[in-house]
Protein backbone atom coordinates (compact mmCIF):
# COMPACT_ATOMS: atom_id res chain seq x y z
CA UNK A 1 0.00 0.00 0.00
CA UNK A 2 1.36 3.33 -0.98
CA UNK A 3 1.45 6.47 1.12
CA UNK A 4 -0.87 8.02 -2.01
CA UNK A 5 -3.46 5.40 -1.21
CA UNK A 6 -3.03 6.61 2.91
CA UNK A 7 -2.76 9.77 2.20
CA UNK A 8 -6.18 9.58 0.00
CA UNK A 9 -7.85 7.35 2.69
CA UNK A 10 -7.06 9.64 5.07
CA UNK A 11 -8.76 12.20 3.40
CA UNK A 12 -12.04 10.55 2.64
CA UNK A 13 -12.09 9.78 6.50
CA UNK A 14 -11.85 12.97 7.12
CA UNK A 15 -14.51 14.51 4.67
CA UNK A 16 -16.69 11.56 6.05
CA UNK A 17 -16.64 12.66 9.69
CA UNK A 18 -15.95 16.39 9.27
CA UNK A 19 -19.79 16.30 7.48
CA UNK A 20 -21.04 14.16 10.31
CA UNK A 21 -19.79 16.67 12.86
CA UNK A 22 -20.88 19.50 10.71
CA UNK A 23 -24.27 18.22 11.25
CA UNK A 24 -24.40 18.13 14.86
CA UNK A 25 -22.52 21.55 14.51
CA UNK A 26 -24.67 23.72 12.37
CA UNK A 27 -28.12 22.27 14.53
CA UNK A 28 -26.61 23.12 17.46
CA UNK A 29 -25.63 26.71 16.43
CA UNK A 30 -29.44 26.46 15.31
CA UNK A 31 -30.85 25.62 18.71
CA UNK A 32 -28.58 28.16 20.82
CA UNK A 33 -26.20 25.78 21.72
CA UNK A 34 -22.78 27.14 22.84
CA UNK A 35 -20.26 25.18 20.52
CA UNK A 36 -17.08 24.67 22.46
CA UNK A 37 -14.98 23.08 20.72
CA UNK A 38 -15.17 21.83 16.84
CA UNK A 39 -12.74 19.60 15.82
CA UNK A 40 -11.07 17.05 13.10
CA UNK A 41 -9.20 14.21 14.59
CA UNK A 42 -8.41 12.92 18.32
CA UNK A 43 -5.45 13.73 20.28
CA UNK A 44 -3.34 16.87 21.14
CA UNK A 45 -4.37 19.92 18.94
CA UNK A 46 -1.90 20.29 16.52
CA UNK A 47 -3.52 23.38 14.75
CA UNK A 48 -6.08 25.85 16.54
CA UNK A 49 -8.18 29.17 16.63
CA UNK A 50 -10.96 30.38 18.78
CA UNK A 51 -13.70 32.53 16.41
CA UNK A 52 -16.53 33.78 18.83
CA UNK A 53 -16.95 31.27 21.17
CA UNK A 54 -15.78 27.83 20.03
CA UNK A 55 -12.46 26.65 19.03
CA UNK A 56 -11.85 25.34 15.62
CA UNK A 57 -8.93 23.07 15.41
CA UNK A 58 -7.26 19.87 14.13
CA UNK A 59 -5.87 16.92 16.46
CA UNK A 60 -2.75 14.70 16.09
CA UNK A 61 -4.74 11.55 15.21
CA UNK A 62 -6.62 11.73 11.41
CA UNK A 63 -9.61 9.69 12.51
CA UNK A 64 -12.87 10.89 14.80
CA UNK A 65 -13.82 14.43 14.97
CA UNK A 66 -16.22 15.94 17.88
CA UNK A 67 -18.34 18.98 18.12
CA UNK A 68 -18.26 19.89 22.01
CA UNK A 69 -21.02 21.17 23.41
CA UNK A 70 -21.37 23.26 26.72
CA UNK A 71 -23.48 20.71 28.92
CA UNK A 72 -23.42 18.02 26.51
CA UNK A 73 -21.65 15.69 28.79
CA UNK A 74 -21.10 17.37 32.05
CA UNK A 75 -23.67 19.31 34.43
CA UNK A 76 -23.85 23.20 32.94
CA UNK A 77 -25.72 26.43 34.98
CA UNK A 78 -25.30 27.92 31.55
CA UNK A 79 -28.72 28.45 30.12
CA UNK A 80 -27.38 27.82 26.14
CA UNK A 81 -26.06 24.29 27.35
CA UNK A 82 -27.28 21.73 25.27
CA UNK A 83 -29.38 19.63 28.38
CA UNK A 84 -30.91 22.89 29.24
CA UNK A 85 -32.64 22.66 25.70
CA UNK A 86 -35.70 21.12 25.00
CA UNK A 87 -36.02 17.30 24.25
CA UNK A 88 -36.89 17.85 20.67
CA UNK A 89 -34.18 20.39 20.07
CA UNK A 90 -31.75 18.12 21.60
CA UNK A 91 -33.06 15.45 19.32
CA UNK A 92 -32.38 17.35 16.28
CA UNK A 93 -29.38 18.01 17.05
CA UNK A 94 -28.20 14.67 17.68
CA UNK A 95 -30.12 13.55 14.63
CA UNK A 96 -28.03 16.20 12.20
CA UNK A 97 -24.96 13.69 12.69
CA UNK A 98 -26.05 10.48 11.35
CA UNK A 99 -28.83 12.90 8.47
CA UNK A 100 -25.91 14.71 7.60
CA UNK A 101 -24.37 11.41 6.33
CA UNK A 102 -27.16 11.02 4.41
CA UNK A 103 -27.09 13.87 2.48
CA UNK A 104 -23.27 13.52 2.12
CA UNK A 105 -24.30 10.28 0.38
CA UNK A 106 -26.85 11.58 -2.06
CA UNK A 107 -25.35 14.15 -2.90
CA UNK A 108 -22.23 12.36 -4.13
CA UNK A 109 -24.21 9.52 -5.52
CA UNK A 110 -25.80 12.91 -8.03
CA UNK A 111 -22.27 12.99 -9.21
CA UNK A 112 -21.17 9.89 -10.03
CA UNK A 113 -24.80 8.91 -11.56
CA UNK A 114 -24.73 12.00 -13.63
CA UNK A 115 -20.98 11.33 -14.86
CA UNK A 116 -20.54 7.81 -14.85
CA UNK A 117 -24.61 7.25 -15.35
CA UNK A 118 -26.14 4.05 -14.07
CA UNK A 119 -26.51 0.25 -14.21
CA UNK A 120 -30.11 -0.15 -14.70
CA UNK A 121 -31.74 -3.87 -14.02
CA UNK A 122 -31.49 -4.86 -17.72
CA UNK A 123 -30.25 -7.97 -18.83
CA UNK A 124 -28.05 -8.09 -21.83
CA UNK A 125 -27.37 -11.35 -22.40
CA UNK A 126 -28.42 -14.38 -20.70
CA UNK A 127 -25.85 -17.60 -20.26
CA UNK A 128 -26.24 -21.21 -21.44
CA UNK A 129 -26.77 -23.48 -19.07
CA UNK A 130 -28.70 -21.32 -16.66
CA UNK A 131 -32.04 -21.29 -15.15
CA UNK A 132 -32.61 -17.74 -16.88
CA UNK A 133 -32.23 -19.28 -20.71
CA UNK A 134 -34.28 -22.31 -19.36
CA UNK A 135 -37.36 -20.52 -18.16
CA UNK A 136 -37.63 -18.70 -20.99
CA UNK A 137 -35.40 -14.91 -20.18
CA UNK A 138 -33.99 -12.62 -23.12
CA UNK A 139 -31.69 -10.04 -23.29
CA UNK A 140 -33.56 -6.97 -22.84
CA UNK A 141 -35.89 -8.23 -20.15
CA UNK A 142 -35.74 -5.94 -16.84
CA UNK A 143 -36.02 -7.40 -13.55
CA UNK A 144 -38.25 -5.70 -11.34
CA UNK A 145 -38.86 -7.84 -8.46
CA UNK A 146 -36.57 -11.10 -6.46
CA UNK A 147 -39.03 -13.25 -4.76
CA UNK A 148 -41.06 -9.64 -2.53
CA UNK A 149 -37.80 -7.62 -3.18
CA UNK A 150 -38.31 -4.47 -5.78
CA UNK A 151 -35.00 -4.24 -7.84
CA UNK A 152 -34.28 -0.65 -9.40
CA UNK A 153 -30.13 -1.62 -9.34
CA UNK A 154 -28.36 -4.31 -11.34
CA UNK A 155 -26.27 -4.36 -8.10
CA UNK A 156 -29.37 -4.86 -5.99
CA UNK A 157 -29.86 -8.59 -8.13
CA UNK A 158 -25.97 -9.02 -6.97
CA UNK A 159 -26.03 -8.47 -3.22
CA UNK A 160 -29.45 -10.62 -2.99
CA UNK A 161 -28.35 -13.46 -4.63
CA UNK A 162 -25.03 -13.40 -2.69
CA UNK A 163 -27.23 -13.05 0.39
CA UNK A 164 -29.58 -15.91 -0.67
CA UNK A 165 -26.75 -17.73 -2.13
CA UNK A 166 -28.22 -21.59 -3.37
CA UNK A 167 -31.98 -20.74 -2.73
CA UNK A 168 -34.45 -20.90 -5.61
CA UNK A 169 -35.36 -17.40 -6.21
CA UNK A 170 -38.68 -16.01 -7.91
CA UNK A 171 -37.98 -13.70 -10.60
CA UNK A 172 -40.63 -11.29 -11.55
CA UNK A 173 -39.67 -9.03 -15.25
CA UNK A 174 -40.88 -7.31 -17.38
CA UNK A 175 -41.18 -7.71 -21.31
CA UNK A 176 -42.67 -4.78 -23.33
CA UNK A 177 -44.75 -3.76 -20.93
CA UNK A 178 -45.91 -7.07 -19.69
CA UNK A 179 -44.86 -9.37 -16.63
CA UNK A 180 -43.66 -12.14 -16.25
CA UNK A 181 -42.29 -14.18 -13.61
CA UNK A 182 -40.16 -17.62 -13.08
CA UNK A 183 -38.85 -19.35 -10.06
CA UNK A 184 -34.99 -20.04 -10.98
CA UNK A 185 -32.37 -22.55 -9.17
CA UNK A 186 -28.98 -20.73 -8.78
CA UNK A 187 -26.02 -23.15 -10.52
CA UNK A 188 -22.90 -23.22 -8.73
CA UNK A 189 -19.98 -21.83 -10.91
CA UNK A 190 -16.35 -22.90 -9.79
CA UNK A 191 -14.64 -19.94 -11.68
CA UNK A 192 -16.74 -16.69 -10.02
CA UNK A 193 -16.69 -19.15 -6.79
CA UNK A 194 -20.19 -18.11 -6.66
CA UNK A 195 -24.01 -18.73 -6.92
CA UNK A 196 -25.77 -17.53 -10.32
CA UNK A 197 -29.17 -17.92 -12.67
CA UNK A 198 -27.04 -16.74 -15.59
CA UNK A 199 -28.06 -13.09 -16.57
CA UNK A 200 -25.27 -10.53 -17.28
CA UNK A 201 -26.15 -6.89 -16.79
CA UNK A 202 -25.94 -4.02 -19.42
CA UNK A 203 -23.96 -0.93 -19.63
CA UNK A 204 -24.51 2.14 -17.52
CA UNK A 205 -26.62 4.45 -19.09
CA UNK A 206 -26.75 8.23 -18.92
CA UNK A 207 -30.01 9.98 -17.44
CA UNK A 208 -31.90 13.02 -17.45
CA UNK A 209 -32.02 15.13 -14.91
CA UNK A 210 -34.80 13.44 -13.10
CA UNK A 211 -34.06 10.51 -13.60
CA UNK A 212 -30.32 11.53 -12.22
CA UNK A 213 -31.63 12.30 -8.68
CA UNK A 214 -34.30 9.14 -8.75
CA UNK A 215 -31.29 6.76 -8.96
CA UNK A 216 -29.27 8.60 -6.65
CA UNK A 217 -31.95 8.03 -4.19
CA UNK A 218 -31.54 4.29 -4.94
CA UNK A 219 -28.02 4.36 -5.10
CA UNK A 220 -28.42 5.65 -1.09
CA UNK A 221 -30.70 2.89 -0.33
CA UNK A 222 -28.97 0.22 -1.82
CA UNK A 223 -25.93 1.12 -0.10
CA UNK A 224 -28.52 1.16 3.72
CA UNK A 225 -29.68 -2.22 2.76
CA UNK A 226 -26.53 -3.60 2.31
CA UNK A 227 -25.50 -1.94 5.98
CA UNK A 228 -28.61 -3.32 7.53
CA UNK A 229 -28.78 -6.98 5.75
CA UNK A 230 -24.77 -7.49 6.64
CA UNK A 231 -25.78 -6.38 10.15
CA UNK A 232 -28.39 -8.98 10.44
CA UNK A 233 -26.04 -11.42 8.93
CA UNK A 234 -23.94 -11.08 11.86
CA UNK A 235 -26.18 -11.15 14.38
CA UNK A 236 -27.86 -14.46 12.80
CA UNK A 237 -24.18 -15.89 12.91
CA UNK A 238 -24.20 -16.21 9.11
CA UNK A 239 -21.16 -14.00 8.69
CA UNK A 240 -18.09 -13.86 11.40
CA UNK A 241 -16.62 -10.84 13.53
CA UNK A 242 -13.93 -11.82 11.59
CA UNK A 243 -15.44 -10.81 8.58
CA UNK A 244 -15.80 -7.02 10.06
CA UNK A 245 -13.26 -4.50 8.55
CA UNK A 246 -12.04 -1.35 10.92
CA UNK A 247 -9.88 1.90 9.62
CA UNK A 248 -7.07 -0.56 8.74
CA UNK A 249 -9.29 -2.66 6.62
CA UNK A 250 -11.21 0.11 4.92
CA UNK A 251 -7.41 2.44 4.75
CA UNK A 252 -6.54 -0.87 2.23
CA UNK A 253 -9.52 -1.33 0.35
CA UNK A 254 -9.49 2.11 -0.92
CA UNK A 255 -5.53 1.78 -1.22
CA UNK A 256 -6.48 -1.19 -3.58
CA UNK A 257 -9.02 0.30 -5.29
CA UNK A 258 -6.88 3.42 -5.89
CA UNK A 259 -4.65 1.30 -7.53
CA UNK A 260 -6.44 -0.81 -9.64
CA UNK A 261 -8.11 2.36 -10.99
CA UNK A 262 -4.70 4.78 -11.27
CA UNK A 263 -3.92 3.19 -14.57
CA UNK A 264 -7.15 4.21 -16.06
CA UNK A 265 -6.84 8.43 -15.50
CA UNK A 266 -8.12 10.76 -13.53
CA UNK A 267 -11.77 10.24 -13.67
CA UNK A 268 -11.94 6.88 -12.49
CA UNK A 269 -10.12 7.37 -9.73
CA UNK A 270 -12.68 10.29 -8.88
CA UNK A 271 -15.20 8.35 -9.36
CA UNK A 272 -14.23 5.28 -7.72
CA UNK A 273 -13.12 7.03 -4.74
CA UNK A 274 -16.85 8.91 -4.90
CA UNK A 275 -18.29 5.75 -4.68
CA UNK A 276 -16.06 4.57 -1.59
CA UNK A 277 -17.10 8.34 -0.17
CA UNK A 278 -21.10 7.02 -0.77
CA UNK A 279 -20.50 3.49 0.81
CA UNK A 280 -18.90 4.73 3.91
CA UNK A 281 -20.89 7.82 4.95
CA UNK A 282 -23.79 5.61 4.25
CA UNK A 283 -22.31 3.09 6.33
CA UNK A 284 -21.50 5.70 9.08
CA UNK A 285 -25.16 7.42 9.30
CA UNK A 286 -26.55 3.86 9.75
CA UNK A 287 -24.29 2.68 12.23
CA UNK A 288 -24.58 5.97 14.58
CA UNK A 289 -28.59 5.44 14.16
CA UNK A 290 -28.20 2.07 16.09
CA UNK A 291 -29.76 2.26 19.31
CA UNK A 292 -26.04 1.02 20.96
CA UNK A 293 -24.92 3.28 24.18
CA UNK A 294 -22.49 5.74 23.50
CA UNK A 295 -23.78 6.30 19.43
CA UNK A 296 -26.19 8.72 18.31
CA UNK A 297 -28.55 5.95 17.96
CA UNK A 298 -27.77 5.30 21.99
CA UNK A 299 -28.29 9.08 22.92
CA UNK A 300 -31.70 9.41 20.83
CA UNK A 301 -32.98 6.45 22.57
CA UNK A 302 -33.05 7.61 25.74
CA UNK A 303 -34.08 10.91 24.39
CA UNK A 304 -36.98 8.83 22.93
CA UNK A 305 -38.15 7.54 26.17
CA UNK A 306 -37.74 10.87 27.47
CA UNK A 307 -40.92 12.15 25.44
CA UNK A 308 -42.70 9.32 26.27
CA UNK A 309 -42.04 9.35 30.15
CA UNK A 310 -42.09 13.49 30.12
CA UNK A 311 -39.67 13.81 31.98
CA UNK A 312 -35.24 13.04 31.59
CA UNK A 313 -33.48 9.96 32.75
CA UNK A 314 -31.22 10.13 35.37
CA UNK A 315 -28.16 11.61 33.79
CA UNK A 316 -25.72 9.59 36.43
CA UNK A 317 -27.20 6.36 35.21
CA UNK A 318 -27.49 7.69 31.60
CA UNK A 319 -23.85 8.53 31.84
CA UNK A 320 -22.86 5.16 32.94
CA UNK A 321 -24.80 2.87 30.37
CA UNK A 322 -22.83 5.32 27.71
CA UNK A 323 -19.44 4.45 29.47
CA UNK A 324 -19.87 1.16 29.63
CA UNK A 325 -20.78 1.68 25.85
CA UNK A 326 -17.84 3.32 24.78
CA UNK A 327 -15.61 0.49 26.79
CA UNK A 328 -17.53 -2.59 24.46
CA UNK A 329 -17.37 -0.01 21.42
CA UNK A 330 -13.40 0.60 21.77
CA UNK A 331 -12.83 -3.49 22.63
CA UNK A 332 -14.34 -3.88 19.78
CA UNK A 333 -12.31 -1.67 17.66
CA UNK A 334 -9.45 -2.96 18.74
CA UNK A 335 -10.18 -6.78 17.86
CA UNK A 336 -11.25 -5.79 14.53
CA UNK A 337 -7.78 -3.15 14.01
CA UNK A 338 -5.88 -6.59 15.38
CA UNK A 339 -7.98 -8.68 12.84
CA UNK A 340 -7.20 -6.60 9.69
CA UNK A 341 -3.91 -6.13 10.83
CA UNK A 342 -3.55 -10.01 10.31
CA UNK A 343 -5.26 -10.26 6.95
CA UNK A 344 -2.75 -7.85 5.91
CA UNK A 345 0.16 -10.15 6.48
CA UNK A 346 -1.92 -13.34 5.20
Amino acid sequence: MSIKSIIIAIIIFSIIILFHELGHFLLAKANGIRVNEFSLGLGPTLIGFTRGETKYSIKLLPFGGACAMEGEDEESDDERSFNKKNVWQRISVVFAGPFFNFIMAFTLSIIVVALSGVSKPVISGVMDGYSAKNAGIEAGDTIVKLDNKNIHLFSEITFYMFVHAGEDVKVTYERDGERHSAVLEPTYNEEYQRYMIGIQSSYPEKCGFFETLKYSFYEVKYYIDTTLTSLKLLVTGKVSVNDLSGPVGIVSTIGETYEETSEAGFMSVFLSMCSMCILLSANLGVMNLLPIPALDGGRLLFMIVEVIRGKKIDPNKEGMVHLIGIVILLALMVFIMFNDIRKLFM
